[in-house]
């Protein structure tokens, strides 16, 4: 499966996610919701899978993405009024840190789904 496929799938998950409950939960609340989609949808993935962070080849702490599907899609969930450029920062540095070619963040906060697109720049 190509990552078009599996973004493809993934937004049907959170699409019907959030035609089900709306804005106005905890972010826990869709990440369970959206696990349970994602487990109906066949998709693969590991939810808030410990990843460390490396600075000048030393440990210096760890991350939890909220999901990481399929071994390639990094997926950070949000539930905000409105998406920041800090969150965005957030999810670009997951892809890098993870190692990941494509990362969506998602935030169920708003009157209307918002979806962003973050590619890792170090993966061509």
């Amino acid at each position: 499966m190509n990552f078009d496929d599996i973004t493809y799938k993934i937004n049907g998950c959170v699409m019907k996610v959030h035609n089900t409950l709306g804005n106005g939960f905890q972010e826990v609340i869709y990440q369970r919701c959206l696990a349970i989609e994602l487990e109906r949808a066949g998709l693969n993935f590991v939810r808030e899978q410990d990843h460390p962070i490396f600075y000048d080849e030393i440990v210096v702490g760890s991350r939890r993405a909220d999901f990481v599907v399929e071994d390639t899609v990094i997926v950070e969930l949000k539930a905000l009024i409105n998406l920041e450029n800090v969150h965005l920062a957030q999810a670009k540095n997951y892809v890098v840190a993870y190692d990941k070619p494509i990362g969506l963040l998602i935030n169920f906060g708003a009157q209307s789904l918002q979806f962003k697109k973050v590619f890792n720049s170090k993966i061509s």
